[in-house]
């Protein structure tokens, strides 16, 4: 049971340190304690966990233009923030943990200012049929985050120039573009200001958990352990350091996301590989590379590693039938 609120506000624009300051909350919130943090990112592309960074964005032509890619903890897609975005991040231990609970602050946030808004899918908020905030998730044992962005007054044509979303996904969600499936706030409540969306969140935040929220400053944090952690996020071997040289490469689109696998072969064995995918289960990716390391590359041998598979959850035993239903179907 949720027994105290916790609010916090980043007050710079730097990804590392904002994703780092993520990590460092999402250890350290207590027990019965909910977080709600707000940052913004500058000029910023960030790839989920398992997403291959060459193939989600222009890399060259974001960094000639002084922008930012990093990697985040979460699963999903890849997602542009400038200072038009406000993003989010809720942080609770796993018995207080409601994806449905903390949307319900979002929606009720917005849907106040004026924004006619609705949940959709796995993991997007839209307005009139078009998208305004997209949302991830984390777990690390008992604690967990969900987090998303909220596009106030986004430069649309920054978003589509540096995105290089594939046909394929475009197709599944039949549009023609990028920059036709998102809107902004402004286009509902031309006069909203990013920090009149931090208040109504707040508000929102404090009513549907029926408690007043403490407010942190970022100074109280531990800065020598944020330190560490922006490191680590703004470090070449967290946000590119998995690319392969790869034999051979294999790609679907599932209901539940993109999966893309590389692989190097040696001897008639996998000896490398990397998965990379906008599936919200990082965890379950990662177990898939696991899975297929060492193993014959043929059908029969891949498929029948795979088989077993077993995890509690049952979505993830489904999406990993999934897989093996689509290496059944294909010519290795």
């Amino acid at each position: 049971m949720i027994e105290r609120l916790t609010y916090i506000e980043s007050d710079q624009y730097s990804p590392y340190k904002n994703l780092a300051v993520e990590e460092y909350l999402l250890l350290h919130c207590g027990e019965n304690e909910c977080m709600l943090y707000l940052w913004q990112n500058q000029n910023t592309i960030v790839i989920g966990q398992n997403q291959n960074a060459w193939k989600e964005c222009l890399v060259s032509k974001l960094e000639e233009d002084g922008g930012h890619l990093v990697r985040r903890l979460s699963g999903g897609g890849a997602v542009y923030h400038d200072l038009g975005n406000l993003n989010f991040t809720f942080l609770a231990r796993k018995e207080n943990y409601s994806v449905d609970r903390q949307l319900e602050v979002i929606l009720r946030a917005v849907r106040r200012l004026g924004v006619p808004a609705e949940k959709s899918g796995r993991n997007d908020l839209l307005a009139n049929g078009q998208k305004f905030s997209g949302n991830a998730f984390y777990e690390h044992d008992r604690h967990c985050y969900h987090h998303g962005t909220l596009m106030v007054n986004v430069n649309l044509g920054e978003l589509s120039t540096y995105l290089t979303v594939s046909k394929e996904k475009l197709k599944s969600k039949g549009v023609e573009s990028v920059k036709s499936r998102v809107t902004n706030l402004k286009e509902f409540v031309p006069e909203l200001s990013i920090q009149e969306l931090k208040a109504a969140l707040k508000a929102a935040f404090e009513e549907v958990y029926g408690l007043t929220a403490a407010v942190v400053p970022l100074g109280e944090l531990d800065q020598r352990e944020v330190e560490e952690r922006t490191e680590k996020f703004s470090s070449w071997e967290w946000i590119y350091g998995r690319k392969l040289d790869f034999q051979y490469e294999l790609s679907h689109r599932f209901t539940w996301g993109q999966v893309n696998l590389q692989v190097v072969i040696e001897k008639g064995k996998i000896r490398a590989v990397e998965v990379y995918s906008d599936s919200l289960r990082p965890a379950f990716i990662l177990d898939l590379r696991n899975y297929l390391k060492g193993v014959k590359y043929n059908k029969q041998d891949i498929c029948t590693e795979l088989g077993l598979y077993w995890s509690a959850d049952k979505q993830e035993e489904s999406m990993m039938q999934d897989i093996i239903e689509w290496i059944q179907s294909i010519d290795l």
